[in-house]
């Protein structure tokens, strides 16, 4: 026991020598002016946040180079043990402090972190803080961003101004970082989101069922048919009806009501089939007479002969 006390006491002492080694090391590394480093806050106030860099002297951030968000606050957005990127303005404050700027940073190191963001396509809810004629303003990362009227909604947005203030989710479609063109999209996550809805209301139909719908549109190979909550099929031409047409529109017209059989639901896109129907009630009217020919109504080949009179 007093063996595993000794052993355990020499692997701490081990560990905390190294550690001291790192730290006194960390702390006599050459900083030079424009250096981006990274600080644990351990102080906040209006006047600026104070940063432990593990160095022999602290940094300090003014409130005015933390952020260009109009809606930032020093007291609310930050907090004690967050780290924070930021990039050396002054070795020396005048306090013995190194100086250091946020803004400048995050201008350096956010748009390499955007052009990640294009190409995962990760989505971001910010707040619509400014609005033109031609879209709405909002910041991301605090650098500002611009979500065209045309990528605000599903539709275009004639009248941005009711935007303000509002939190949408947006995802990176053009990063600039030479002009500083940061352009952002709501209209890309809307669609997605509305594709995914599509595909699972999609996989709840099964094949097979016979849904009844409304003749939306026609063309050369077939009729759309609304079978509504967002659903549309296409019945290809080959399956309208038994007789063979030359044109859809021969024998339907849109707003037409029609029993459709769905045949598959692939790839997302439902394929239907009205002839389907047909032959199906047709099976069900021969099955219907097959039965009642079994019963008293019906009269078979063995009964004719039972009651046939030959004359010799």
């Amino acid at each position: 026991m007093k063996m595993e006390n000794q052993e355990t006491l020499g692997l701490e002492l081990t560990e905390s020598m190294e550690d001291y080694a790192k730290e006194l090391e960390a702390s006599f590394r050459k900083i030079e002016e424009g250096d981006i480093l990274s600080g644990t806050v351990i102080h906040i106030s209006e006047e600026g946040v104070i940063l432990d860099l593990r160095y022999y002297t602290q940094g300090v951030i003014k409130a005015e180079d933390m952020s260009d968000a109009p809606d930032f606050a020093i007291l609310q957005d930050v907090h004690l043990g967050d780290v924070i990127e930021a990039s050396v303005v002054k070795m020396d404050d005048g306090r013995g402090n190194i100086l250091l700027s946020k803004k400048t940073a995050n201008h350096v190191l956010a748009w390499d972190r955007f052009q990640t963001y294009l190409e995962e396509k990760k989505e971001f809810p910010v707040k619509i803080t400014g609005v033109t004629n031609g879209g709405a303003v909002c910041f991301l990362e605090d650098i500002r961003g611009f979500i065209p009227a045309s990528q605000l909604a599903l539709d275009y947005v004639e009248d941005v101004e009711p935007w303000l203030g509002k939190t949408v989710k947006v995802r990176v479609i053009t990063v600039d970082k030479e002009k500083e063109k940061l352009v952002l999209s709501a209209k890309a996550v809307l669609k997605d989101e509305k594709a995914q809805e599509h595909a699972g209301k999609v996989a709840m139909i099964i094949p097979g069922t016979v849904l009844e719908g409304t003749v939306e549109s026609l063309t050369a190979y077939g009729a759309f048919v609304n079978l509504g909550d967002g659903l549309s099929g296409l019945v290809h031409i080959s399956q309208i009806c038994q007789k063979r047409i030359r044109k859809p529109s021969e024998v339907l017209s849109v707003g037409e009501k029609v029993k459709c059989k769905v045949l598959n639901t692939n790839d997302g896109k439902i394929s239907l089939s009205i002839k389907a129907v047909e032959e199906d009630a047709e099976a069900d009217e021969i099955e219907e007479f097959q039965y009642e020919s079994d019963g008293e109504v019906g009269t078979s080949l063995g009964s004719l002969f039972a009651n046939l009179k030959l004359k010799l």
